[in-house]
């Protein structure tokens, strides 16, 4: 007798290939692109990308206000390693970091980069988005997404553009940068339940995304273009999720 549909989905959760692919992270499996990210769900591996109910990006619209928490973060800093995967650039991080949102810690294992941003605020998008990706033991994810826009220069994208690989390979950045540098002071944000947003789009992640912009300059923006230019899924809808905002 095949799964249904809960079945199925509680499997995908629990799945360690689909941890590893929280945010762009190349996994053993079938090949797929942006072109054609609107037909990932035709791969058998990668079904919840088209049947999910609780699929990411979305647009961050209609939000509830809450009394809600802020996650706590606590990232270290340092010369990491930096790889391009063949999706996107991601910084990946030594154990050590962690982020606690609604009474659950998270390691921290990598931050990454789409254009343009993947989630839109009122259906309007920005330059870039990055994403700081956490996991637990549990096979949960939290993820902070932060918009990058043009007008200004944050020497933390600056350093990882002049190190990252125009082609598949890895690097190291070659000076010790601070993470935390690549959020908005401003900590108003959105969160939802929602999914990975590349294949095997596995609904196990809490999103917490900023609403203030982080100015970067137009070069690094162009720098990252010239690599990937396009790296970003289509809108998701929201179906019956709540989405909150402090």
């Amino acid at each position: 007798m095949g799964m249904n549909r809960r079945q199925f989905m509680s499997a995908v959760a629990a799945c360690p290939v689909c941890v590893a692919a929280v945010g762009g992270a190349r996994a053993e499996g079938p090949h797929w692109s942006y072109e054609h990210a609107d037909h990932w769900g035709e791969e058998s591996a990668f079904k919840v990308c088209g049947i999910g109910d609780q699929q990411s990006p979305v647009d961050l619209v209609g939000a509830v206000h809450a009394q809600i928490d802020a996650p706590t973060i606590a990232w270290p800093s340092g010369d990491f390693e930096i790889v391009n995967n063949g999706h996107t650039i991601q910084v990946n991080l030594p154990p050590g970091g962690t982020v606690t949102s609604q009474g659950k810690t998270y390691d921290l294992k990598q931050f990454h980069f789409h254009t343009p941003s993947e989630h839109a605020r009122d259906g309007k998008r920005t330059a870039m988005e990055v994403h700081f990706v956490h996991l637990n033991d549990k096979g949960s994810a939290a993820v902070i997404g932060a918009f990058l826009e043009a007008g200004g220069v944050n020497s933390v994208f600056s350093t990882v553009m002049a190190a990252a690989p125009k082609a598949e390979g890895k690097a190291k950045l070659g000076t010790s940068i601070d993470p935390a540098a690549l959020l908005p002071k401003d900590r108003q944000f959105y969160r939802y339940e929602g999914s990975l947003t590349t294949p095997p789009c596995a609904e196990v992640v809490e999103w917490n995304v900023l609403a203030a912009p982080v100015a970067v300059a137009q070069a690094d923006i162009d720098a990252f273009k010239a690599i990937f230019p396009m790296n970003a899924r289509p809108l998701q809808p929201m179906n019956r999720r709540f989405l909150l905002s402090n």
